[in-house]
């Protein structure tokens, strides 16, 4: 490996190294969108299954609740995307909830893959380089 070489395999693991946070960033968001997804879905389930009248806790964040008296009302407003929100009834709801959730699951997997796959390529160029410097060093 000549002088060039080392100096552009330095500079490509500063990129590897620049794109595994930016992708441990991204998986932290999809982690974060999914326990909301399910969060709600586990709500409207409970709303769907809710008698009239019956006593409901009701989580509105940050670990926090509010009781709720269930009304005869099946319905919820969904966010769809884009600060857009639709009414559905609860059924069809959990339904897209249950298709958001699987959607961001796919996308935390493939970047789990993404950052298993760079993660492994920084490593093998990191030894390549350790190994230059010590053959240098000889």
């Amino acid at each position: 490996m000549n002088d060039d070489e080392l100096r552009q395999a330095l500079a490509a693991i500063e990129i590897f190294n620049t794109q595994l946070e930016s992708l441990a960033q991204q998986a932290q968001i999809f982690r974060m969108s999914l326990e909301e997804a399910l969060r709600a879905r586990e709500t409207m389930k409970a709303l769907l299954n809710a008698k009239e009248g019956e006593d409901l806790l009701i989580p509105i964040g940050a670990s926090s609740f509010v009781t709720a008296k269930a009304t005869g009302d099946k319905k919820a407003i969904v966010g769809i995307g884009s600060r857009v929100s639709v009414e559905k009834d609860l059924d069809s709801s959990v339904a897209f909830l249950d298709k958001t959730a699987n959607e961001i699951s796919d996308a935390l997997k493939k970047t789990g893959e993404s950052i298993a796959e760079m993660e492994t390529k920084a490593r093998n160029l990191s030894m390549a380089v350790q190994q230059e410097y010590q053959r240098r060093q000889q």
